[in-house]
Parts: C-alpha cells; sequence; structure tokens
C-alpha cells in the first residue's frame, strides 16, 4: 500500500483471520477505507497493491474479491513450517509484544461492610480475563481493586456498632451483621432525625481522625477483606494493590484546589462544578466535583485516583470494568483530567458491560425478590455440578467428584459470562451454561480431557522432532485455526472482549472432533501417526492455555 500511495496512513491495514474460510485463510479490507479517502476506485487500488506484493514464501495464492478485499490462502510448507516452529520451540504460538505495555486495570470494586453479589461477578471474571490475556502478550499489567471504604454509610455503621452489634453474630458472620447494623440504623434514621444528626456526628468524628472510630472502621475494613478473599480465592483470582477509596481522601482538597485554579471548575450555587462548554457530548452535562456542604463525591475520588495511577505506576492504559450504567460518569472524568493533565499520553477507557437478566427478562435476583449473594451463586454452581458428576460417574470417589464439581462448577459461572458480548445484557441459565454441548465451558473441559484420552496413560507424546504431514481437510482446518491463537489474544486485547477467545476456544474444539472422526491417530501408518498426535498435542496446550487465560481449570477426568 506503502509503495502505491505513499501519503496513506497505513497503521489501519490489517491482516485478520477470514471471516469466510472459504474465501482464504486470512483477509485485509482496509484498503476500501482508504481509497474512499484517496477517491481511488477500491477494486482497482487493491488489484495494483496485489500485483506489488509478494508473499509467495507464504501464501499459494492472493485473489481480489468484491469492492476490495484482499484474501490470502497459505500455502502447505509454510503452514508445515510453522508448526514444525511451535512444536520445537515449546508449543507455543503466541508471541510477546515486541512493545509492552504498562497497563493498569481497576475491577471487582465491592464496598466494605456489604456482601459481594452477583452485580459483582462480571466486573470481577472479566477484569481477571482481560489482565491475564495481558500478562501473556508480554504487557506489565498492574491489578487494582478500589474498593468502597470511605463515605457517608459509615456515619451509620459506627452508631449501629456502638449501640446494636451482637459481638456473637458477628464472629459467625461478620458481613450479615454489618448489613443487619446499616439496615437498622438507617431504617431509624428516616423516622428519627436524631439518629440522622448522631450518624453525621460520627462520620465527621471519623473523618476527624477519632482513635476510636478509626479503630472501628479498621476493624470493618478487616472483617470485610476477609470475605472479598475468600471468594477471590475460591475464583482464582488476585490483585497487586487494593487502594480503597480512603486511600485517597487527604489528597482530594488539593484537586479541587488545583481545578479550581486552573479554570477548570467554578462556583455554582455553593458547589463546585466543571461545565463542559466545548464539549460536543457532554456540554449539557456538568460534572459535581465538590457538593454545597463541602463534601467531595466520586468524581473527585476518581480524579485523585486516576493521578496515581498515572504518576505512581507511569501507566500507558488504565481500564475501568465496570458496568454500562457508569458510562457518563467515566466520559466526565476522563474530559476532566484530560484538561486537567493535557500532556498526559495514557489511554483512558471504560469497559463497561451489560446486566446479568433471570428468566424473566428483569435483573437477577432470588425468588424472594432479593439481590443475589456471589457467596451462594458460588456454592449453587458447586452443588449443581456435583450432581451432574455424580450422575455421569457416580463410581469415583466422593473428594474427587467434589473437586471435579468445582472446576466445573466455577468454569461454567465463568465461561458463561465471559462468552456473551460484554456489551450485551444475558439470561442467567444454569441448564444451559451447565451443558456438555454447545459453547460452554463443561463442552470445552470435556473436549481438553477427550484431547488427552488419546495419549496412553494421559502422557504428552514427545513430538518435537516429528514430521508433519497434513493432507485431509479436517487436519488442514484444525492446522490452520490453531496458528490463529495469537491473533485472537491481540483482538482481546485490542476491544477488551474475552468471547473473542470463547468463540475461537469453541471453533477449535470443533475442529478438532471433525479431524478425530474424520482421521484415525493411534491406527494410522507410523508417519500419520507421529503427525497427528503432534496435531493432538498441540490442540491440547491451546485449549487449555486458552481456558487458563478466562480463569477456568481444566480437571483430569470428566
Amino acid at each position: 500500500m506503502s509503495a502505491v500511495v505513499p501519503e496513506a496512513d497505513t497503521r489501519r491495514v490489517l491482516v485478520r483471520p477470514c471471516p469466510e474460510p472459504k474465501h482464504g485463510d486470512y483477509q485485509a479490507n482496509a484498503l476500501m477505507m482508504l481509497a474512499r479517502q484517496h477517491r481511488l476506485n477500491p477494486r482497482e487500488l487493491a488489484e495494483k497493491v496485489v500485483a506489488a506484493l509478494d508473499v509467495s514464501s507464504w501464501c499459494e495464492q492472493v485473489t481480489v474479491a468484491g469492492p476490495g478485499f484482499i484474501n490470502f490462502r497459505l500455502s502447505g510448507s509454510a503452514l508445515n513450517a510453522r508448526l514444525q516452529h511451535v512444536l520445537g520451540s515449546g508449543g507455543s504460538f503466541v508471541e510477546a509484544t515486541a512493545e509492552p505495555r504498562t497497563v493498569v486495570i481497576d475491577f471487582s470494586s465491592p464496598n466494605v461492610a456489604k456482601p459481594m453479589h452477583v452485580g459483582h461477578i462480571r466486573s470481577t471474571i472479566l477484569g481477571d480475563a482481560l489482565a491475564r490475556v495481558f500478562r501473556r502478550l508480554g504487557h506489565r499489567v498492574i491489578t487494582d481493586n478500589h474498593i468502597g471504604d470511605w463515605g457517608t454509610q459509615f456515619g451509620m455503621l459506627i452508631v449501629g456498632w456502638r449501640t446494636l452489634l451482637n459481638e456473637e453474630a458477628l464472629q459467625r458472620d461478620p458481613i450479615a451483621e454489618l448489613e443487619r447494623l446499616y439496615q437498622a440504623v438507617n431504617h431509624a434514621a428516616k423516622e428519627d432525625g436524631s439518629v440522622r444528626d448522631q450518624a453525621r456526628a460520627q462520620l465527621v468524628k471519623l473523618q476527624g481522625g477519632d482513635l476510636e472510630n478509626l479503630s472501628i472502621w479498621r476493624r470493618m475494613q478487616a472483617l470485610s477483606q476477609s470475605q472479598f478473599d475468600s471468594v477471590y480465592a475460591r475464583l482464582g483470582i488476585r490483585f497487586d494493590h487494593t487502594l480503597g477509596e480512603s486511600f485517597y481522601n487527604d489528597q482530594l482538597a488539593g484537586v479541587l484546589g488545583e481545578l479550581s485554579r486552573a479554570g477548570i471548575s467554578e462556583e455554582s450555587d455553593g458547589a463546585q462544578v466543571v461545565f463542559f462548554r466545548d464539549h460536543s457530548t457532554l456540554h449539557d452535562k456538568p460534572a459535581l466535583i465538590r457538593k454545597s456542604d463541602g463534601a467531595a463525591n466520586y468524581c473527585t475520588t476518581d480524579l485523585a485516583t486516576l493521578r496515581h495511577r498515572v504518576k505512581q505506576w507511569q501507566a500507558d492504559e488504565i481500564l475501568y470494568v465496570t458496568d454500562g450504567r457508569q458510562q457518563l460518569h467515566f466520559q466526565q472524568v476522563f474530559a476532566i483530567f484530560g484538561k486537567w493533565h493535557p500532556a498526559c499520553a495514557a489511554k483512558l477507557e471504560h469497559v463497561w458491560f451489560g446486566s446479568i437478566l433471570g428468566p424473566d427478562g428483569k435483573p437477577f435476583k432470588t425468588r424472594e425478590g432479593e439481590v443475589v449473594k456471589l457467596t451462594a451463586l458460588l456454592d449453587e454452581a458447586e452443588s449443581r455440578a456435583l450432581a451432574a458428576v455424580t450422575e455421569k460417574n457416580g463410581e469415583l470417589p466422593p473428594t474427587q467428584r467434589i473437586e471435579i464439581a468445582r472446576a466445573v462448577g466455577l468454569g461454567a459461572l465463568k465461561y458463561a459470562d465471559l462468552s456473551n458480548n460484554r456489551q450485551s445484557d444475558y439470561v442467567f441459565d444454569w441448564d444451559k451454561m451447565l451443558s456438555l454441548q454447545g459453547n460452554t465451558a463443561p463442552y470445552l473441559q470435556y473436549a481438553c480431557t477427550r484431547v488427552r484420552g488419546i495419549f496412553r496413560r494421559g502422557e504428552m507424546p514427545d513430538t518435537q522432532g516429528a514430521t508433519l504431514a497434513l493432507a485431509a481437510p479436517q487436519e488442514l482446518a484444525l492446522a490452520k485455526r490453531l496458528l490463529n491463537f495469537g491473533l485472537v489474544l491481540e483482538m482481546v486485547a485490542a476491544e477488551y472482549r474475552p468471547n473473542y477467545l470463547c468463540s475461537y476456544l469453541y471453533d477449535l474444539a470443533g475442529d478438532f472432533t471433525a479431524f478425530y472422526e474424520a482421521c484415525p491417530v493411534l491406527k494410522a501408518p507410523p508417519v500419520e501417526r507421529q503427525s497427528r498426535l503432534a496435531l493432538c498435542k498441540l490442540t491440547s496446550l491451546v485449549l487449555r492455555e486458552g481456558l487458563d487465560l478466562l480463569g477456568i481449570e481444566v480437571p483430569d477426568q470428566m
């Protein structure tokens, strides 16, 4: 393209897997857009580019289709050479980026003194999967759990702690007791203004550094963190940092002052506000950064947090994984930060997602209409999986069935979420997510165990020096699918969509099934047998690594 149109911006000219394999293995379609920009005929431009192109060492043919699609079909020798290279170098189709970035990912973010609920599952699972993919691609990843550990609710909690606390209940179920205290005081405050005044007074004392209130608040933090850690351990998730809202509390006055002195914010009815008069979409949506009573808010805290991440960690990219209802909030925060630190080159992204719905199409809740607690959801996932495992393999020892059920149940829960377009709502369906048929975690976990079952005693064969002899259409389709693993991970990272990886793994499992049914492995002649064993080994490695990047374990037996 550079040779044909030297002035063209070729950064958008990408080669990606062809959506329709019948047209080719890879495709470039950006030339049509560039043709419009330069007032050229797109098909004629594509034909000139192909004429100037020499990829004969990799492709058997390059064709122009439609209004300007360029389609590439790999040669058998190039395909074999690539697979031989992967076999000889440990079996990985993923190469670390030559330009690693520092990527900060903010996800999960539960509130202190409240139980984690189903609303936290999407952020937690999605953020973890993105962190795993970015790390696998060679980027420096910093995960930060920005918990809600500061604010007006602690005034009520401290009143409840001082007057209503049941120590025995606190020992038995700390979060349930803290939730009970908050609800009791909140209800009383609505009925009695003096209770509301007490809560405000206790909050002022806390914010002023009162030692007794700080001690109560720290104990609430510790009890809540213990619950968080228990849930994260079950899900196999870890964080590099847990810097809650309180971490930034002493920075808020400075932030407000800087914004005011820079002329970014202004006084409005006693409050401090940022107006976006020159912004195309926010011009009629001002952001409140200090209330009329002098209190800061989420916007102020998030600005302080953003500055910390840029300065402390030299972040190149910062992702906020939260639900779609916060889109306006982050648009405002990013716009303010851009005015405040115009020289900052960090990429700021709100990775938002839709809701989990019940069978009635409304937000997923219990039969009693209450929010589903996350621990209860995880328990039920494991329980239902255990029933399925027992029905299928009841002769297995109980401990083994429990372990399989844990991997299958939690894997099914994660995959059901990640396999959907994150910006879409989806209906929660236990039967569908635990099915061994269709695009589910159990189907892929079973595919992994099935591949390993080909090898005697489950041991991987030594195929490092194997000579590949791919001839059958099913062999070629499977091999070409394997080649795309690294490209799929790059697309996941570029668009923050793990469902691309889910779709890839499902298609890979389907290609393997077609290959296995059409191409004998263990009973094949020696050369074909060794070649097909190598193909099975590579498939097993990619399926397992792909599921691991989604945070899903694969049991040795299903």
